[in-house]
């Protein structure tokens, strides 16, 4: 059994993640978001879905959040991309 907090995607895959955060976003903002879908939420919330390569890229993608002022909800790792 693979030990998942140790394992790490192959090259050129990644990790399939979910990320809420508090508000809706204007869905142009998905391009600035490493080309992730945007869906707005019933709860007044947006969920930010795609691939993120590696831990950089996920680190890239919450300061981008921070640096917005927006309120991170969640953040989810679905599974990975093969």
């Amino acid at each position: 059994m693979v030990n998942s907090m140790n394992h790490s995607p192959q090259p050129d895959s990644g990790w399939h993640y979910q990320i809420k955060v508090e508000g809706h976003l204007n869905p142009t903002w998905s391009a600035w978001f490493e080309e992730m879908t945007l869906t707005h939420d019933i709860d007044g919330s947006t969920t930010l879905a795609g691939t993120v390569i590696d831990q950089a890229g996920l680190h890239g993608v919450l300061i981008k959040i921070r640096d917005l002022s927006l309120t991170l909800i969640s953040v989810q790792r679905i599974g990975e991309v093969i």
